[in-house]
């Protein structure tokens, strides 16, 4: 055991030899569903906080101390706060206000008030509202005095709900158009504030959903810290790890984020347990005294930072162990997009062994305890808003022999997803099974696991770079887990496996067909079986007539709420295409049709709705409707084409030879038509009515993936060589109508490419993006070509889509 250990560390030391510094959007750290997904968003682990991929603050610190020095690895160093003027949460007041629009005069400081009411904040029409407001309007006065102004920085401490427009003395400070649904600090420029009375004047404006107000003011307290910064040498970003090497004095400090998602294995996927390691040796050869203090915000369990929280100490088996959740914990209460989990609990598990010394403590106090070396001695449980989970590892006295030592950190989510009126525990969960047995056999395990994760990110790498080159791979590797940490895994009622998406700052629907459909091929190469279970809930729909339409449903609600769609408008081609090529791929995959026999009856149906409505497609929602519907799409059709071809293809393994040979003839008199009316000279047209437009019909992968041979090899090279004269610096535009695009399809369009040169030619402009966009957030997938700024979305799994090119080759389908 010990050799083997010795082995893991050596090796990790020696990985960054290997690998220049890697650049990415926002850089992966803990992954594992979208409410315990955790990033940093800058190149440097150091020079930010750590956040959710929604991008609010969820801090995890690290600070190593190397004899009598320190130094941050990880995270950003927190502003201190003095308040000025209290909000709500942290004292009662109350503030002149009036629904009614006064005069033009009324923010300033000498406006006559005082035939306004007096209420008490904060302002909205929730339970948290002291006064009710359920207008359309708020005006907002609230006085206060100053003994003196100084010239330390002040911020207006504010949370509102919709727009907003705030002046202090009738200066006006911060607009904006929109709700925050947290506070929110707004620098106030010197001179504003002065010694005596001052007015604070806020107008809010409902334009939909709730209504909220609430401000205050503070002062920026000053830092001395003596940390300084360690020096990031390296970040490798690798299918299940991000790895990190930094020079703190004179020691080397490697650290390494794993989250075990090994999808051949479910239950290890399922199980929301990341490992943080540790690996140290000195540089100089010299004996240096090291201690690492790392700590988690309890604000990774909440949904706004304002919410308590309760924490406490405990032990199980060989693990000293925090945990924190909410107070309230309203299980399953919340939905929607720009949400995080506010149920449930975090854990932070250090291995007895390793002699931590673990406390609860504000935020404020935690590092200063290891800063002066006296520790907070703090009761088994705690209560507050915004507490740190602190561990503090010794590492002891450390030579050039690597010592290295490890913690975990995991969540407990109770229940996970509502099936359709059913609350679904998660996988891992038996009845009455406790979180902290996880924890313990994550431990016992943790060997093995990094193990194989470490010969799992070097196989697909290898893999990857076989089928489409290194950078192809690198793209791979920064997909590979955000792919996966988009979907919750779970068991429906009836025993079905569930691997439900959200669609992540998209609308935040559940388990979206369209979403589905590019995302699928990931799946299909390392676990088919989750791609059924992408696929269940919607044939689940359909066949228990709770949707009754002829075509599947677009989604089974807004996430975590699977209780039915819940979008606006369907895209019936869209998804009985979707539907129907993904159980043919699944069909391939698996070696048999056994998937698609089992729902054959509500198949058969969506595909003579795509017989009879598919080729000529009606003016309806597509998944590439950004700039606007269009009728006649000439990409929709093909899928409707391909999928009527796949069916077939799953016919004849069915031994329905009449079928099959009926939708088979159908699909080739559709393709034949196809290339007679979408046909434009040296390309094929955006839409059959509309000549001189293009769009990527990137739905014709299926047709070269499946072996269907409906289209010629020409009609693939002919596009592929219109496309070659269309790119920009970041990448093919979607279609003729705007610059932006989609980098899933892309790499499909490129997988239709008959050469290698030629799909590395569509790979490097999606590897600039990747490389150089300025906008820092997890691997965004509709972007602008000439900017590479972000247009939409972040963090959907959609980029599994990237795995199209290994999947061909994984199925012997050559270039």
């Amino acid at each position: 055991m010990k050799k083997y250990y010795s082995f893991l560390i050596l090796s990790f030391l020696t990985t960054f030899q290997l690998y220049a510094q890697d650049k990415a959007p926002a850089y992966p750290l803990i992954t594992h569903d979208t409410y315990f997904s955790i990033w940093s968003f800058g190149d440097e682990l150091n020079q930010s906080v750590t956040k959710h991929w929604t991008g609010k603050n969820q801090s995890l610190t690290g600070v190593l101390k190397v004899d009598d020095k320190f130094y941050r690895f990880l995270g950003a160093e927190s502003k201190e706060y003095k308040t000025i003027l209290p909000e709500a949460d942290e004292a009662a007041y109350q503030a002149n206000y009036t629904f009614d629009k006064p005069v033009e005069n009324w923010a300033n400081i000498a406006f006559n008030d005082a035939n306004w009411q007096k209420g008490t904040a904060p302002f909205g029409d929730d339970k948290s509202a002291k006064t009710k407001w359920d207008s359309n309007d708020l005006y907002y006065r609230r006085k206060f005095s100053l003994a003196k102004s100084s010239a330390i920085k002040k911020y207006l401490k504010l949370n509102h709900d919709d727009d907003v427009d705030v002046t202090i003395n009738g200066k006006s400070i911060y607009k904006k158009t929109g709700w925050v649904h947290e506070y929110i600090y707004i620098p106030i420029e010197e001179g504003v504030l002065k010694a005596g009375e001052n007015l604070l004047a806020i107008h809010v404006k409902n334009t939909a959903g709730g209504r909220y107000l609430d401000a205050g003011i503070v002062e920026e307290v000053p830092q001395k810290s003596p940390v300084g910064l360690a020096k990031q040498n390296h970040v490798k970003v690798e299918a299940t790890s991000t790895k990190y090497n930094f020079t703190c004095g004179e020691v080397d400090l490697d650290v390494t984020f794993t989250s075990p998602l090994l999808l051949t294995d479910i239950k290890l996927t399922a199980r929301p347990i990341s490992y943080i390691s540790y690996a140290v040796k000195s540089k100089d050869g010299k004996a240096h005294q090291v201690d690492l203090y790392f700590s988690a915000s309890t604000n990774i369990a909440v949904n706004t930072p304002d919410q308590e929280v309760t924490a406490r100490k405990s032990k199980a088996s060989n693990l000293s162990i925090l945990s924190a959740g909410t107070a309230e914990q309203p299980v399953l209460q919340k939905k929607g997009d720009d949400v995080r989990i506010d149920w449930g609990y975090l854990y932070v598990a250090v291995p007895e062994k390793f002699k931590a010394t673990q406390y609860i403590t504000k935020q404020t106090e935690s590092l200063a305890g290891f800063l002066n070396g006296k520790y907070a001695k703090t009761a088994d449980a705690a209560n507050g808003k915004e507490l740190n989970l602190t561990s503090i590892i010794p590492f002891g006295s450390v030579t050039s022999n690597p010592v290295e030592k490890y913690l975990m950190m995991g969540y407990d989510d109770l229940k996970s997803v509502e099936y359709f009126g059913t609350q679904l525990l998660p996988m891992w969960k038996k009845s009455g099974e406790q979180f902290e047995i996880q924890l313990v056999n994550a431990d016992r395990d943790y060997l093995a696991i990094i193990k194989k994760c470490s010969e799992f990110n070097s196989q697909l790498y290898a893999d990857a770079e076989k089928a489409g080159g290194k950078e192809y791979a690198e793209l791979c590797e920064l997909a590979y887990r955000q792919s996966i940490a988009a979907h919750k895994i779970a068991y429906a009622p009836n025993g079905d496996i569930l691997f439900l998406s959200k669609e992540n700052f998209s609308g935040g629907f559940i388990n979206t067909v369209d979403v589905t459909y590019p995302s699928a091929p990931e799946y299909l190469i390392y676990n088919p079986e989750l791609l059924t279970g992408m696929l269940n809930g919607i044939f689940y729909y359909s066949e228990s007539g709770k949707w009754k339409k002829p075509y599947p449903a677009h989604d089974l609600g807004t996430y975590p709420f699977a209780n039915g769609q819940t979008y606006g408008e369907d895209m019936p081609v869209e998804e009985a295409g979707n539907m129907i090529i993904l159980t043919a791929a699944i069909a391939k995959a698996q070696g048999n049709a056994k998937y698609a026999e089992k729902h054959w009856p509500i198949m058969s149906i969506w595909a003579d709705y795509l017989s009879k409505e598919g080729f000529d497609p009606a003016n309806q929602l597509c998944t590439d409707d950004f700039a606007g519907h269009l009728a006649r799409n000439a990409n929709l059709s093909v899928k409707a084409i391909v999928a009527l071809g796949a069916y077939a293809q799953l016919a004849q393994q069915l031994g329905k030879t009449d079928e099959a040979s009926k939708y088979r003839n159908i699909a080739l008199d559709m393709a034949k038509k196809w290339q007679q009316m979408a046909n434009d000279g040296d390309h094929f047209a955006l839409t059959f009515n509309d000549k001189n437009t293009w769009s990527q019909k990137y739905n014709l992968v299926w047709d070269k993936l499946l072996g269907l041979k409906l289209f010629p090899e020409s009609v693939y090279k002919k596009e592929i060589n219109y496309y070659l004269t269309k790119q920009n610096a970041f990448g093919l535009p979607l279609d003729s109508r705007k610059t932006y695009t989609k980098s899933d399809w892309i790499m499909w369009t490129a997988t239709l490419a008959d050469n290698q040169a030629d799909f590395q030619k569509f790979v490097k402009p999606i590897y600039k993006f990747a490389n150089e966009t300025e906008s820092r957030v997890p691997l965004n997938d509709w972007h602008e070509t000439t900017t590479g700024a972000k247009v939409g979305f972040q963090a959907r799994s959609v980029v599994g889509g990237y795995f199209i090119k290994l999947l061909a080759d994984k199925w012997g389908v050559k270039n």
